[in-house]
């Protein structure tokens, strides 16, 4: 009984953990659109607007072909949902970590709050900009299955997606959240790391423009270039052929989880000093 003991305890903090998680994350999406008239649609509205204006440059005027099995080459309609497939996972990846960096340095009465668990705090940017994407994800899928008439099976294979999605995003949270308490350029560092990261992925263009010497080298190195192709594997294609990069990304996913949260730790300590 004594042994079982330790272990209830630790579970129901777990649990508490994660009850102030859900509270923070809520509390977050509330202030966020507090006194707009469209609350919680924003974000949708804004994937949206992204969506018709990448739409219109790439497929309208530079003609951009996808030229993939199954997908029509010349019809704009399919062009949106593909490339809405790939918005989605990193409009979300980019919008939560972007606000992950800053989490700690706008918290400074928290962080000198002894009895608060730090730990939460990059998560909660993360998790709120997970949620935020789920409209536009529900939006694409619910338009794709009533203008195509149909769901893919492969529909069932996205959940596999999250989990290294939500590793890998958390990992950098953390290690860029941390960070930035002693470097305070990582935010703007952060924003031109994307603009470059985001034409280096195969997001507005399809794949095989890419020169194919490099293919391979982008998908088994660029974790963001796997996450969006699974999406649209599963969403879009309905067929899909990258289990082996699926396995990659988890490893790298959860390395990158690790590093993040260990160097996050080991800086801890030493927030309140500096903030």
């Amino acid at each position: 009984m004594g042994y079982l003991q330790p272990k209830k305890y630790h579970f129901q903090q777990q649990w508490l953990k994660f009850d102030l998680l859900k509270m923070l994350v809520k509390r977050e999406l509330e202030d966020r659109y507090k006194g707009s008239l469209l609350g919680n649609f924003w974000p949708l509205l804004t994937q949206l607007s992204h969506l018709l204006i990448y739409t219109y440059v790439f497929s309208i005027v530079l003609q951009v072909k996808l030229s993939l099995a199954g997908l029509p080459e010349d019809d704009s309609l399919i062009f949106g949902f593909w490339l809405f497939a790939g918005l989605v996972p990193w409009m979300a990846f980019t919008g939560g970590l972007v606000e992950a960096s800053n989490t700690v340095v706008a918290q400074t009465n928290l962080v000198k709050k002894v009895v608060f668990p730090l730990s939460l705090l990059p998560l909660v940017p993360i998790f709120a900009a997970l949620v935020e994407s789920a409209f536009g994800l529900v939006t694409l899928i619910v338009l794709y299955a009533l203008i195509q008439g149909t769901l893919h099976e492969t529909l069932v294979f996205l959940p596999l997606v999250w989990m290294p999605q939500i590793l890998f995003t958390t990992g950098l949270a953390y290690l860029t959240a941390a960070l930035t308490v002693f470097l305070r350029d990582i935010p703007q560092t952060l924003s031109v790391i994307f603009h470059l990261w985001f034409y280096l992925t195969p997001i507005v263009y399809p794949p095989n423009v890419i020169p194919e010497q490099f293919q391979d080298v982008v998908f088994w190195v660029n974790p963001m270039a796997i996450i969006t192709q699974l999406y649209r594997d599963t969403i879009i294609i309905g067929n899909v052929e990258h289990w082996g990069q699926l396995g990659v990304l988890t490893i790298i996913s959860l390395l990158v989880f690790y590093g993040g949260f260990w160097t996050y730790q080991r800086l801890r300590p030493g927030f309140a000093d500096v903030l």
